[in-house]
């Protein structure tokens, strides 16, 4: 009788102490991650972009012009409204989307605009009422003064590709070489798409480099990499940016771009030019053999024409 008592006590107690072991081990809940607000995730808010947009509305030049909110750009425009529509997203949105998807992973720090007039006359006209300044080339450029890029869009899209390269460059890596910069700029001037992807093609910058390449005058790549930005940009013959695009080229017809670009990036402190980086993308000892493999390459190239390294 004492033992089934003792039995009736003590399992019940026993019960009791398991419960209690087993609710202080336990993990304490966790609350699920509020999703955050699509209008953060470009870093700027819906009210933001209209506040600008009102601002904008202030500077017009004409009632010619429309406006497009464009993240993280906004679009202005003297065409039909449908055309700056189209140029909006067939070529902003889609560079956009394109070249984070392989580089960068910040946009812009502020809301920049994007002026696309619709013919020279308009956009050294315009461009000289907006900015103060007439334009120092036909095609548009990026000046980071007036947080603008300025087309003349009649000249195709090429250029505003190239453009919008740049403020990203300037959001996620501030201490790029101009080589780097403008090369990846240019390699995009002439762009298509491939298996998902954004593409340089060949364009009118070969012909170029091909005859330097012919006379012996085009520098070795560690000049080229070692340039700074009045060394580089001091360059009447273009082949400071020929060569860093027919560079990247290369680098993009093996396969090997993007990850030359993310390494670089990871040991920018230690490679401020990027240049041992390349070699060791390339596995390349001797860069001499490089580039004797690659004036071959690019003599092979033509206009138009794709040519797949092995």
């Amino acid at each position: 009788m004492v033992r089934k008592i003792q039995i009736a006590i003590w399992v019940p107690l026993a019960l009791a102490m398991l419960l209690v072991f087993f609710r202080v081990n336990a993990p304490a809940p966790v609350e699920p991650s509020k999703p955050t607000p699509s209008v953060l995730v470009l870093g700027f808010t819906d009210a933001e972009f209209a506040a600008h947009v009102e601002q904008l509305k202030k500077k017009l030049p004409s009632e010619d012009f429309t406006i497009i909110v464009q993240p993280p750009f906004v679009v202005i425009g003297d065409e039909p409204a449908a055309d700056v529509r189209e140029h909006s997203e067939r070529t902003v949105k889609w560079a956009v989307d394109k070249l984070k998807a392989e580089y960068f992973s910040k946009d812009p720090k502020e809301i920049l605009d994007i002026w696309l007039f619709k013919d020279a006359a308009s956009y050294e006209r315009n461009g000289h009422l907006l900015f103060g300044e007439m334009p120092s080339t036909p095609y548009g450029y990026y000046s980071v003064t007036q947080k603008a890029l300025v087309m003349n869009i009649s000249t195709g899209g090429g250029t505003l590709v190239h453009e919008i390269v740049h403020p990203f460059i300037e959001a996620n890596f501030p201490a790029c070489p101009p080589w780097l910069n403008e090369g990846l700029g240019s390699l995009y001037e002439q762009s298509g798409e491939v298996d998902g992807r954004i593409h340089g093609y060949t364009n009118w910058r070969l012909p170029g480099l091909q005859a330097s390449i012919r006379a012996g005058t085009v520098p070795t790549f560690r000049q080229l990499t070692g340039l700074d930005t009045r060394g580089f940009y001091n360059d009447e013959r273009g082949i400071h940016y020929a060569q860093s695009r027919y560079l990247l080229y290369y680098l993009q017809q093996r396969g090997l771009l993007t990850k030359f670009y993310r390494d670089f990036f990871a040991h920018q402190r230690t490679d401020r030019t990027g240049y041992q980086t390349l070699r060791k993308t390339l596995g390349i000892v001797d860069m001499r053999v490089f580039t004797r493999r690659w004036n071959r390459f690019v003599l092979s190239l033509e206009q138009g024409y794709e040519v797949t390294v092995r």
